[in-house]
């Protein structure tokens, strides 16, 4: 698995163990090249397995980086691979849900690839509408199975499109408070 574009394009990354569906390379690409030039933007990777979102965050210049990942059996993969980045990307192991309760700040980006068979979308999108992560103009950036539709909006989260990569969807919101 290689990052796609920015400062550290081509540089490889390792797999973690346990269960792990790396972002395809194609939507990666995609992904970030419409979000444009990331430079002083933060950014947040829920569920960042092997922390290859985050380096493709920090390779297009995007600053502050924070990564969640639960599964402690891929902490020392997820800090070996964040160690490339061009700035400091802060690790932090504990579940998604408890990390929108305690969250204190904001991003202007936020990326969630929950496992496929992860069931609950609806409400982590609701949940992180309501919480402090999300700020006047953020994006929320959602990767799915095709087969998991979500709604068109979830409180102060509006979908602006869809994107399709074979068996995936991208979603992406905007947060406006009313």
């Amino acid at each position: 698995m290689r990052i796609s574009g920015g400062v550290l394009r081509g540089r490889g990354v390792r797999f973690p163990p346990g269960e792990i569906r790396p972002a395809m390379d194609r939507m990666r690409e995609s992904v970030f090249a419409g979000l444009g030039d990331l430079t002083g933007r933060s950014f947040l990777d829920m569920f960042s397995g092997s922390g290859i979102i985050a380096l493709e965050a920090a390779s297009r210049g995007a600053e502050p980086i924070e990564a969640v990942e639960r599964d402690p059996l891929k902490r020392a993969v997820l800090i070996e691979n964040v160690s490339i980045a061009p700035v400091r990307i802060r690790c932090r192991f504990m579940a998604a849900e408890l990390y929108i309760r305690r969250a204190k700040t904001n991003f202007d980006i936020i990326f969630c690839d929950p496992p496929f068979p992860y069931e609950y979308r609806p409400e982590l999108i609701r949940d992180l509408g309501a919480s402090r992560l999300l700020g006047e103009g953020s994006r929320l950036i959602i990767h799915r199975p095709r087969e998991s539709p979500l709604a068109q909006s979830a409180g102060p989260l509006v979908l602006e499109m869809s994107k399709e990569y074979g068996r995936s969807v991208v979603d992406f919101f905007i947060f406006h408070r009313s």
